[in-house]
């Protein structure tokens, strides 16, 4: 059973989880839950990076100790995920003794293997505490960094540990040139490009007066020892998570995929490879970097006040319609938008009107005119439209030409409107009234729920609650989930005993409007009239 490992980016422990997070966990496990309906022994990572400069001044402004404060953030995002959910295999956090010992360990091996890759240096700089690292000039407008605009840089002199990054400037060209798949989507690799050719500068590795950290394991000539620099500190969780540098962690490692922002993409591209390769140790075999979502165009950001509440965006419709409507709506190779007008009209549209209403009526029509039971038919030559979308689903969903979860979802819907088109087509409520056409109308119906339980299972990964009351309602053996994605041309629902239940994606409610007195004020617009 071929292994795929598969991470996303560790979550900073400073707030509560928002769209962003949602889109990118919801996204890997889209992929996890597709990769396990093929047959993949599936490993699906995410975590907390719970040290560093903000967390602990966070911490200590709410009067708490930094690992509680900590744990609180870890459980509320872990309730998220559950809601949502996130079918992960292990939730690492930064603060956990064996990712301590893994990174120390990593660190070692770097300095045993190159000596020269960490050296002393007395530094200079701004930083920024949104994204625990120092700013160059061009990641700086009017004074403030690109990131977080809120938030003031701290001018920062220290002696720290540097690490050798323009060491491995010509290993990382050569890795994108000759790998090219490396990073994706195509824009995130051009910059990553662009950067390099500017040329790389060595960074720091470790922090002066920084308690809350894994302390870094070497000591500098003065005799002081620091806290290690927190990218230092989470990237390697990816690989701490598998045992390192315990026996046996090889058996996982390298990582299949890292799912990540596009805002991070500098770490995952650049540092975190070139500390792997200074250890000698494989490098990740992909990185993804998705885009921002927007709301009304502007980032979902807690510093700059632009948010959702993410239970009031589960409760609408429910954790799967939400995990539908959001995966639908915004591209993930690129940025999109959310709106709640949006959401109501997508979910109408797809989910209760397309999808829900076929499989409804089509459940109806067998219990009513085949007392439940699904008839033997040939598939009609108009069912064949359908492999072109299932072809362009899996395009989308098996990384062949990048993670288009977006361009799978859609693939689906042509579907479904193809199907919805056939019915009305074939009037098969008008062809139950001629015994003389029955073997048409066994056909009809028989295609009808073949296409329903192919879009059942194509739809598993994103909706995994409500399709499994949409395959008992078919009559179907076992689950969903467990169907074979890639091995639809044999699902055959002939003998199935449907059973009609309620609608799984009810149509919404029209609002309420209250009768008007007779005695009402007019409205505002008329007062002047």
């Amino acid at each position: 059973m071929p292994r795929f490992y598969l991470t996303t980016a560790i979550d900073y422990a400073n707030g509560d989880p928002h769209l962003g997070h949602a889109l990118e966990k919801i996204g890997a496990d889209v992929i996890a839950r597709y990769r396990r309906q093929c047959g993949d022994d599936v490993h699906l990572l995410i975590g907390m990076d719970e040290h560093g400069q903000k967390v602990q001044q966070t911490a200590a402004k709410d009067g708490v100790a930094p690992q509680a404060f900590t744990d609180e953030i870890a459980a509320r995002f872990q309730a998220i995920w559950a809601r949502l959910g996130i079918s992960y295999d292990q939730f690492i956090r930064t603060t956990e003794s064996h990712h301590k010992a893994g990174v120390q360990a990593l660190i070692r091996m770097i300095a045993e293997r190159n000596p020269d890759d960490f050296y002393e240096r007395s530094y200079t700089g701004m930083y920024c505490v949104g994204c625990e690292a120092f700013k160059q000039d061009g990641d700086i407008v009017d004074g403030k960094c690109v990131l977080h605009p809120t938030r003031t840089l701290e001018e920062v002199e220290e002696r720290n540990w540097f690490f050798r990054l323009s060491k491995y400037q010509g290993f990382l060209q050569n890795l994108l040139a000759t790998n090219p798949s490396f990073i994706e989507p195509e824009s995130r690799r051009n910059e990553i490009l662009g950067l390099l050719a500017q040329g790389l500068d060595d960074i720091s590795a470790s922090r002066a007066r920084l308690d809350w950290a894994v302390p870094f394991p070497l000591v500098l000539s003065n005799g002081e020892t620091q806290g290690t620099y927190v990218w230092f500190d989470a990237l390697p969780n990816y690989l701490t998570a598998t045992g390192f540098p315990d026996t046996g962690y090889a058996q996982r490692w390298p990582a299949d995929l890292h799912i990540i922002g596009k805002d991070i993409t500098r770490f995952h591209v650049v540092i975190w490879p070139a500390m792997l390769e200074a250890a000698g140790l494989p490098l990740p075999k992909q990185v993804w970097a998705h885009g921002f979502v927007q709301l009304g165009g502007e980032r979902f950001s807690k510093s700059a006040g632009v948010k959702l509440d993410l239970g009031e965006a589960i409760d609408r419709y429910g954790a799967d319609a939400f995990r539908y409507v959001l995966l639908r709506e915004v591209p993930f190779d690129s940025d999109g938008n959310f709106s709640w007008e949006r959401f109501e009209e997508r979910y109408t549209s797809d989910l209760a009107n397309a999808f829900g209403n076929l499989a409804s009526r089509a459940i109806a029509m067998v219990e009513k005119y085949f007392d439940g039971v699904v008839p033997t038919a040939p598939r009609p030559d108009a069912e064949l439209d359908d492999d072109g979308d299932v072809a362009a689903y899996h395009a989308g969903m098996n990384g062949s030409r990048g993670w288009l979860l977006h361009e799978g979802l859609a693939a689906v819907s042509r579907m479904t409107a193809r199907a919805n088109e056939y019915t009305a087509a074939t009037t098969p409520w008008a062809v139950a009234k001629d015994p003389a056409r029955l073997t048409e109308l066994e056909q009809v119906l028989a295609s009808l729920i073949r296409r329903i339980a192919r879009q059942t299972v194509l739809l598993a990964p994103f909706m995994p609650t409500k399709v499994e009351a949409v395959w008992t309602q078919l009559g179907a053996p076992g689950s969903a989930s467990a169907q074979r994605i890639d091995e639809l041309a044999t699902l055959e629902p002939a003998g199935w005993r449907v059973q009609k239940g309620e609608g799984v994606f009810p149509r919404p409610a029209p609002p309420t409007v209250p009768p008007a007195s007779p005695h009402a004020a007019p409205p505002a617009s008329l007062k002047s009239q």
